[in-house]
């Protein structure tokens, strides 16, 4: 039977795909994150708790609050800073 395989028994040029996958995974569920929390509920299509949830589920989670979670035509920015002034 063989062996599993050790992170150094890979090829570089695999453990650089992986490494990129994870920061590119980290960063869309950041992005979202901190996207969710700034954006008021009226904003969101659906539950903010749901897309909390579904923003873990590894890169389609974030992609899909992104394409289908925000209402089309608010931005926020433009949207904070008309409620401030």
């Amino acid at each position: 039977m063989a062996r599993n395989k050790q992170w150094q028994d890979l090829p570089a040029s695999t453990r650089l795909r992986i490494t990129i996958l994870g920061v590119v995974q980290v960063v869309l569920l950041a992005a979202a994150l901190w996207d969710l929390r700034r954006r008021a509920a009226a904003q969101i299509n659906g539950n903010k708790k749901m897309w909390y949830g579904l923003a873990f589920v590894n890169y389609v989670g974030p992609i899909a609050y992104f394409i289908f979670g925000r209402k089309s035509g608010t931005n926020l920015v433009t949207d904070s800073a008309q409620a401030s002034g």
